[in-house]
């Protein structure tokens, strides 16, 4: 078969089942995600996927390199945030050059690729989406921008082409899009194959629809926008989202591309403020399954059946693994992939397999490993056991009951710790908001 194009789709802060193919529920205007839930009846959707951090930028290590971002100083648990550009620390945060990554092996390989979005993996001139393999970039820098000023947190002005400072007019969810349309038009009159990673802000705050040009005046740097937003804007900011994702598959049929393109769609952690993850407890910035469990939608009409389900258990660097696989690209020998792909799940030509998922947080002290249905969790020095085939909710700590699984599952935990490097000393945390502006979840 010919190599296939891939476009990786990551949203940014969305919840569980925030899309109707996840059980969420329709909005006043009706279905918020119409576009994502017929690629998700057309192809595999996984109720068992995660992210590898319930926080942005170290998923986005761990998407760029196959590998466990705990591998890297600059995914340590301390998010990389508008506040380090410019400055010495800034100059250690960030994912080095010399880092072989996905968009370096496909495009050493004959891919094409580029970066459409949310970088958040360190700035100008250390670091940097040419810097590590990707031949266009459009999008912020930073974590989070405003849809229409395009301000980051700092209050800098966070828009780039290259690393080239760009100013543009529009709502970003939309310019995203548009980019994006146009990278594959372009691409698909040419010969080689494509690698499209295409970072969604939304629905990150702030909280804008196409309608809120007037919200963005007023908050200027303000973004985190704390005293703002409702479920109807958030939900409209995942439709926009889904519109736009619309334009793309429509582009790639158009061109004849869409029977050979993997379309992969995930989030880059739980949902937050506004968001749906029932039936999970927890969000963004928790290790219960509410902060770490996310949709996982895979469409490639000349690989996947349609219809498909699987609760095959995957993490993001497994899908990372996964589209080297699909591409027939080996991984660097000198950076051993800690992803496992999960290709021949894709195919339906191998059987669903347990593999053990290991997660730790600088946050509240947090550390959870899953294997197989049971779940091991860690908060503030209190240990949970759960089972998560009977439990998904994490209500039922069976510690007391299986003090044996509880002592093996530490043990395994602490093995795979002791394993990565440990968190720097001077390594922090930001958190956006607390208990004086939300009560808890």
């Amino acid at each position: 078969m010919t190599r296939p194009n891939i476009i990786f789709i990551v949203a940014d802060d969305l919840g569980y089942a925030d899309l109707g193919c996840y059980g969420g529920r329709d909005a006043d205007f009706g279905p918020v995600s119409p576009v994502l839930d017929s690629l998700a009846k057309n192809g595999l959707k996984l109720t068992q996927g995660y992210a590898n951090s319930p926080v942005c930028s170290p998923t986005r290590f761990a998407l760029a390199t196959a590998r466990y971002q705990y591998r890297l100083r600059g995914a340590a648990e301390e998010p990389i945030n508008s506040k380090t550009r410019g400055t010495p620390l800034g100059a250690k945060l960030g994912l080095p050059p010399e880092i072989p990554t996905v968009a370096s092996l496909l495009k050493k390989a004959g891919y094409r690729t580029a970066l459409i979005g949310k970088w958040h993996l360190g700035y100008p001139p250390h670091f940097g989406p040419l810097r590590s393999g990707y031949e266009e970039y459009f999008g912020p820098m930073s974590g989070g921008v405003d849809y229409f000023t395009h301000l980051s947190s700092a209050g800098q002005h966070d828009l780039w082409v290259g690393e080239e400072e760009h100013h543009d007019e529009g709502y970003l969810t939309d310019l995203l899009s548009q980019r994006s349309v146009d990278f594959v038009n372009r691409m698909s009159a040419g010969e080689a194959p494509f690698f499209l990673s295409l970072h969604y802000t939304a629905p990150h705050w702030p909280w804008e629809t196409r309608d809120d040009r007037e919200t963005a005046e007023q908050l200027g740097a303000g973004i985190t926008h704390l005293a703002g937003g409702n479920i109807h804007q958030y939900r409209r900011m995942i439709h926009h989202m889904d519109e736009g994702i619309g334009w793309i598959v429509e582009a790639l049929r158009s061109n004849g591309q869409l029977d050979n393109t993997l379309i992969v769609f995930t989030s880059d952690n739980g949902g937050e403020r506004f968001s749906d993850s029932w039936p999970l407890v927890g969000g963004k910035m928790d290790l219960t399954e509410g902060g770490i469990r996310v949709p996982w939608i895979a469409h490639w009409p000349a690989v996947i059946d349609a219809g498909r389900s699987s609760s095959q258990q995957c993490m993001s660097m497994d899908w990372s693994a996964t589209v080297l696989d699909a591409a027939g690209v080996a991984a660097d020998p000198g950076h051993p992939l800690d992803g496992i792909s999960i290709l021949p799940v894709l195919q339906g030509e191998g059987a669903e397999f347990s593999r053990p998922l290991y997660w730790r947080m600088l946050y509240r002290g947090q550390r959870a490993l899953r294997v197989g249905e049971w779940k091991y969790l860690q908060v503030e020095g209190n240990e949970y056991l759960f089972n998560l085939a009977r439990d998904e909710r994490e209500r039922a700590n069976l510690a007391t009951q299986e003090p044996e699984r509880l002592q093996r599952m530490r043990a395994d935990w602490e093995a795979w710790n002791a394993s990565m490097p440990a968190i720097a000393n001077d390594a922090s945390y930001s958190l956006v908001y607390t208990l004086k502006n939300m009560p808890a979840r």
